[in-house]
């Protein structure tokens, strides 16, 4: 049983939603309105079943090698029993139906209304890992060493942070600007760009302030790495460029999930340009072989 504060008129309010979308979509520390709380089960040796907290199939980003993708989650923990009008901790443990391999923990605290048959109140404190759409593998390669600050911005972003996700996002942009530039170069050199292209993406790459040599870098970027014709430097350079404390926390939050698509963007650009390319030398290797044999 947990002592937490009687739900607000605000809550009161709130869209009611399934225990399904609560541990699917709602983020932590937003106490959420659920049509149904409870779940009926069994208990090892004894007869009968109790009411304890739901703990339904979800549906869930599974990142193991063998799904990579949306599978289906079970609960493999025993809820806790319910009681009316109190809220109950617990942690519930789910586990991947297909890999039988990716866990998901959730931290939750839930009460079950007086004067209601099914409906309740309920708050995550956390999940592991962290609530949010996985991180694309290409941008966390991209990133490199800062992989562990971008994910710091992350969950700062996925807890309405603004301000903090603002800065861990500048910090990895700002620290990695020449092995993204390099990455930019690779993916010039492999489209056949002109050596004076080439050159400035060299220049921008050694350039040690961060705005000068993405200044440098724009007009070496190949076209396309353009989004919707747009320059993604450009794009980064002026979200960038503005200054923290002259920002609300929702300005900056804004301006945080804007950078995190744009380089989420950037990084499958260059690596589907890359991937295109060997592909395609690839190809023409096997014909060529073919041809003269």
């Amino acid at each position: 049983m947990a002592d937490s504060p009687d739900p607000t008129d605000a809550e009161q309010s709130a869209p009611v939603l399934t225990f399904c979308e609560f541990l699917e979509s709602h983020p932590p520390n937003q106490p959420a309105r659920i049509a149904k709380v409870e779940g009926w089960y069994s208990r090892p040796h004894v007869a009968g079943s109790y009411q304890g907290i739901a703990a339904p199939e979800i549906q869930l980003h599974c990142s193991s090698e063998a799904c990579n993708g949306v599978r289906f989650f079970r609960c493999i923990s025993k809820p806790q029993d319910l009681i009316r009008g109190d809220f109950v901790n617990d942690y519930l443990t789910y586990r991947c139906w297909n890999c039988q391999k990716t866990k998901k923990v959730f931290s939750v605290s839930v009460r079950w209304d007086e004067g209601h048959l099914e409906s309740g109140h309920a708050i995550k404190y956390g999940e592991l890992p962290p609530f949010g759409p996985p991180t694309p593998s290409r941008l966390i390669k991209l990133i490199g060493p800062d992989r562990d600050a971008f994910l710091s911005g992350r969950r700062c972003e996925n807890q309405g942070l603004g301000i903090g996700a603002f800065v861990y996002y500048r910090r990895v942009v700002e620290n990695q600007k020449a092995r993204i530039l390099q990455e930019i170069r690779k993916v010039a050199t492999k489209v056949g760009a002109k050596p004076e292209a080439i050159e400035i993406l060299e220049s921008a790459e050694k350039e040690i302030q961060f705005s000068k040599a993405m200044e440098m870098a724009k007009p070496g970027l190949p076209e396309s790495l353009l989004i919707d014709g747009h320059n993604p430097l450009g794009l980064l350079h002026s979200a960038l460029s503005e200054g923290v404390h002259a920002l609300t926390d929702d300005e900056c939050l804004l301006l945080a999930g804007s950078i995190r698509v744009v380089l989420g963007e950037l990084s499958e650009r260059i690596a589907q340009a890359l991937k295109d390319e060997v592909e395609i030398k690839n190809a023409l290797t096997t014909l060529m072989n073919r041809k003269k044999s």
